[in-house]
């Protein structure tokens, strides 16, 4: 049978659908794109072999583009059109429950991870759109691993499981898959609590953490009003409850951005793997892990979050041994790759000394003015959460001070702290009385200079 007439018996089989025959013109012009389709297969074949040339010189050309691009100001997730973007690595694998995880390798020096926090993650947009203003950076200055959560991005969606064990065990293979020995981890909100539980599962392999907008345990959240508003919506309509999220609730101030974002998390996660990612968070609680953290560590926390407030940073500073707060007013997290750079390159922090040394030494005690008073007008619940946020901020303001915090047995709500310095013990108590006026708890502050004795965790 000739190639026409097949054509035209097949297409006379298929005519319903048309409602017609097809005409001979019709049959023509197919004839003539098959023959067309058969040259540009033949041209194909015979520039194979230059192909691989041919994508690294695109290759080299479009970067030096983009690096001109990003110098000239890119906006928030825009990549300029046609540009496009090569990983050096960019795969699945799978874990050892079953489920293909989504992950990609760009850039070189210090290996840094990337913990995205659940379910805000979608590698390949990551890149190239939303999170381009954050991801690409890091790249620029450090070997950058990111990864799509079980539920997530391009990773299986299938896939419900989010208790905290199964995401630590996504990370372990993350890490193993690419080969990573000895790194630094960054993460933000939700992505804290999950690089915290892996942190202390894995001290050795730690060099350096950056804890962005995170908390210890949901209470801390639940009392926000943004909270309260996204549950109450997390059930209804998709598209309302991501545009409501992003438009009011986020607090963005870029209208733009929070268009961007509603659609960057509708293309990152279905609205049951969502619901199943806030209900597992609610049993997260790393609250008795932080002083198993050895890592040099860097607190990031916004100020103006409308979800957690500074006490949940400072909270977090508080309980790390070796770490440090920086407060940002930054919801888009512009200013984040240069924080997380200069923090990796700084020269290894000195660790404090684990045994404190009978001898001379500076002595701070703080405690808190008419504590009874002050309960009575509060009421206890709100003034044991306001003196636990004191108590945070205080021992972060005598570990930038170079003290020590004392953690043996106290009375009331006071705290103990040794300076090897009468300058540093000064500005401290300074610092301190600062940090009570801002919560409204003003303090008694008393220095004493003359030698100590360390004996079980007190002086």
């Amino acid at each position: 049978m000739l190639l026409t007439e097949h054509v035209n018996e097949k297409e006379r089989k298929t005519s319903r659908n048309l409602g017609r025959y097809p005409t001979d013109e019709e049959l023509e012009a197919l004839r003539r794109a098959m023959i067309e389709a058969h040259n540009v297969i033949s041209v194909i074949e015979e520039a194979a072999p230059h192909i691989d040339k041919a994508v690294e010189a695109l290759r080299k050309g479009y970067d030096a583009i983009w690096q001109l691009y990003r110098r000239l100001g890119a906006p928030y997730g825009e990549t300029g059109e046609g540009m496009i973007r090569f990983y050096e690595e960019c795969d699945f694998f799978q874990t050892p429950d079953g489920v293909n995880i989504a992950y990609c390798v760009a850039g070189e020096g210090k290996d840094l991870l990337w913990v995205s926090p659940p379910p805000f993650c979608h590698v390949k947009l990551d890149w190239e759109s939303f999170f381009s203003h954050v991801v690409q950076p890091l790249a620029e200055n450090q070997r950058l691993v990111w990864f799509d959560w079980p539920g997530t991005g391009l990773s299986d969606r299938g896939s419900f499981d989010f208790s905290m064990d199964a995401m630590v065990r996504v990370v372990e293979t993350v890490v193993a898959r690419v080969g990573l020995e000895r790194f630094c981890v960054a993460s933000a909100l939700a992505g804290v609590l999950i690089t915290l539980s892996y942190a202390t599962r894995w001290r050795e392999r730690i060099s350096r953490l950056v804890l962005t907008d995170g908390w210890t345990q949901m209470s801390e959240m639940e009392q926000s009003a943004a909270w309260q508003a996204e549950k109450s919506l997390r059930g209804k309509d998709w598209v309302i409850y991501t545009e409501t999220l992003a438009r009011v609730l986020m607090g963005y101030d870029d209208d733009n951005y929070a268009r961007l974002f509603a659609t960057y998390f509708r293309a990152c996660v279905e609205p049951d793997a969502h619901r199943a990612i806030w209900d597992a968070m609610e049993d997260y609680d790393v609250s008795g892990l932080l002083s198993s953290v050895t890592a040099p560590t860097l607190v990031v926390h916004n100020q103006k979050s409308t979800w957690l407030g500074v006490g949940s940073g400072r909270r977090l500073a508080a309980g790390i041994a070796n770490s440090r707060l920086v407060l940002v007013e930054d919801l888009v997290y512009a200013q984040l790759p240069s924080i997380i750079h200069e923090f990796l390159n700084e020269e290894e922090a000195a660790k404090p000394p684990s045994v404190l040394l009978s001898g001379t030494a500076v002595i701070l005690f703080a405690d808190i003015a008419d504590s009874t008073g002050l309960t009575e007008r509060l009421g206890d619940a709100a003034f044991r959460e306001k003196a636990r946020e004191l108590d945070a901020a205080l021992r972060s303001v005598i570990r930038d001070h170079s003290g020590t915090a004392i953690e043996g047995k106290l009375l009331g709500d006071g705290v103990l702290a040794v300076f090897t310095s009468a300058r540093q013990a000064i500005e401290a108590a300074t610092a301190c009385a600062r940090a009570g006026a801002e919560v409204s708890l003003p303090l008694h502050l008393g220095l004493h200079a003359g030698d100590v004795i360390r004996e079980e965790g007190n002086v």
